[in-house]
């Protein structure tokens, strides 16, 4: 039956060039590495990775070098009523060196929140990488199973097209013998004709799915996708709707993207709170400069001074200025919360509409099976009753059509039961 299956896609895809078929697991792994939306979140994380080096730089000592030269011009030098006036020889060439040195021992807890801040950032950018990537692979399953489901389709048609070609030729054997009439034969031709568009029609939609995954794959432009005709025999996860709840609440990431975004919220109110409060510093520095000008005459000579102690600084501003940033950082932190509440409601209530759909599709695919019964069964009375006289061609183009019809509702019931499955794990984010 799979090797029959397999000749069916190939047939479908008879203008491909470069013919592959591809497992839904194949086609994940080259998404990962192929997929510009994947590679831009990781490259976004690797960017968050250097945020928490840099956030944590702030812990390390700070050391400031400077050096000038300069030119000086001689001095001018009056009395307090500006009169007397005299020149002053001045040493014409001036440097200064300076070198600075502090260690931040207390800042009110702003460097810690900072670098907390920098990790969740780099959390929630994992967290948008895995995102994505359930979204690039769900968005895959689609064109995947939708290709699936019209090479499936395109089977059924070429069945039908070569039963219907049978049927007429034997109706112009009849004909010779005069037992059908021309008008019969065109009835049926019509039909012909009818699922030869449907085919067409069918061959459209095969380019454009393919091109779509062609394109999100990154694979050369005369690439022809076949799915894996092992498909719907995949072994199907046989969770209960509470165990898919419990999955979901575990490994959501939206959910865990709202749990982590309401953590950010607080250390941002930590960070807040922290501009309110005196920093401590240790410091140390130590200059030469050159001449010494605070003397008159000027002294021609190098002076070198240095100094340690500890540095205290604090905004009173902050007293006045910081209120209302202590009150948005607040709320942010009541918002964050709520959202993460909206957020386990809307996974509860996705997780309970995909599992419902999973469990209706099964009901689909039994009835689907009994109604491809009951229209060959149909179709094999009628064909028989034709062929002695006993049915008019109407009723035969009836069950034809009655049997392409279930034939084609079952395929796409099983496809349909494929896809609710991969629903549920999409919204429980283990794709």
């Amino acid at each position: 039956m799979l090797s029959i299956l397999t000749a069916g896609l190939v047939s479908a895809l008879t203008t491909a060039q470069n013919l592959r078929v591809m497992t839904i697991g194949e086609i994940y792994a080259l998404a990962d590495s192929t997929s510009q939306v994947i590679r831009a979140s990781r490259t976004a994380h690797e960017a968050s990775a250097e945020a928490v080096h840099a956030a944590k730089s702030a812990m390390l000592p700070e050391v400031n070098l400077s050096l000038s030269g300069s030119y000086l011009g001689d001095g001018y030098l009056t009395d307090r009523h500006f009169g007397d006036g005299q020149s002053i020889d001045m040493p014409h060439w001036g440097n200064n060196f300076s070198l600075e040195a502090s260690q931040v021992l207390y800042a009110g807890g702003a460097i810690t929140a900072g670098i907390r801040i920098a990790e969740l950032g780099e959390q929630m950018a994992a967290l948008d990488l895995k995102k994505n990537r359930q979204e690039v692979r769900f968005l895959l399953t689609g064109y995947y199973l939708e290709l699936y489901k019209l090479c499936n389709q395109m089977q059924v048609l070429d069945q039908n097209i070569a039963l219907t070609r049978q049927m007429l030729r034997n109706m112009e054997a009849r004909r010779e013998q005069g037992t059908v009439l021309r008008n019969d034969i065109t009835r049926y031709e019509l039909q012909l004709q009818t699922l030869e568009l449907q085919k067409v029609k069918l061959v459209d939609g095969l380019h454009i799915l393919n091109q779509q995954l062609v394109t999100t794959l990154h694979l050369p432009a005369d690439t022809r996708i076949a799915p894996d005709t092992t498909l719907l025999d995949l072994p199907l996860e046989q969770l209960n709707e509470n165990e898919w709840l419990t999955l979901a609440n575990n490994n959501n990431t939206g959910l865990q993207q709202a749990t982590l975004a309401h953590r950010i919220s607080q250390q941002e109110l930590k960070a807040t709170r922290a501009a309110s409060l005196p920093s401590l510093a240790i410091v140390a520095e130590d200059h030469l400069d050159g001449p010494i000008t605070i003397e008159v005459p000027t002294i021609d000579m190098n002076y070198n001074y240095w100094f340690v102690g500890l540095g205290v600084k604090y905004r009173l501003s902050s007293l006045w200025k910081n209120n209302s940033n202590l009150r948005r950082a607040k709320l942010n932190v009541r918002r964050t919360g709520e959202e993460i509440d909206a957020a386990r409601e809307g996974v509860d209530n996705g997780i309970t509409a995909a599992y419902t759909n999973f469990l209706t599709s099964f009901t689909e695919v039994r009835t689907q099976q009994k109604s491809v019964e009951l229209a060959d069964q149909n179709y094999e009375v009628t064909a028989n009753r034709y062929e002695n006289d006993l049915a008019l061609l109407t009723d035969m183009l009836d069950a034809s059509n009655m049997k392409l019809s279930a034939s084609l509702n079952l395929v796409n019931a099983r496809i349909n039961l494929i896809y609710n499955y991969y629903k549920l794990k999409y919204t429980a984010s283990s794709l």
